[in-house]
């Protein structure tokens, strides 16, 4: 258990704050995108907002996790960005 008592408790403390708040205020700054990613799944691939921590849909072809994308990304005039099974882009398409 670390000893409050201790210089470096305190140093270490304010580091892990200001990582929190850091984290916190850049997030907030940058504008939110609503560009699509297709992305390789195990179930095949999928359709993830940039920025989302859950998958839009899924599906066992690419080509209709392009088209959902492309549907989506038509409604708020993003961008669709198409990636390879290894995870690199592929293509991007812009509305």
């Amino acid at each position: 258990m670390a000893d409050i008592r201790k210089s470096n408790f305190w140093v270490n403390l304010l580091k892990k704050i200001a990582r929190i708040l850091f984290k916190k205020f850049r997030d907030k700054t940058r504008p939110q995108t609503h560009h699509q990613h297709v992305v390789p799944h195990e179930e095949g691939w999928a359709v993830k907002g940039e920025g989302n921590e859950r998958y839009t849909a899924t599906y066992k072809y690419q080509e209709d996790a392009i088209e959902r994308a492309k549907d989506i990304a038509k409604n708020y005039k993003s961008d669709v960005i198409i990636h390879r099974k290894d995870g690199t882009i592929r293509d991007r398409v812009s509305y």
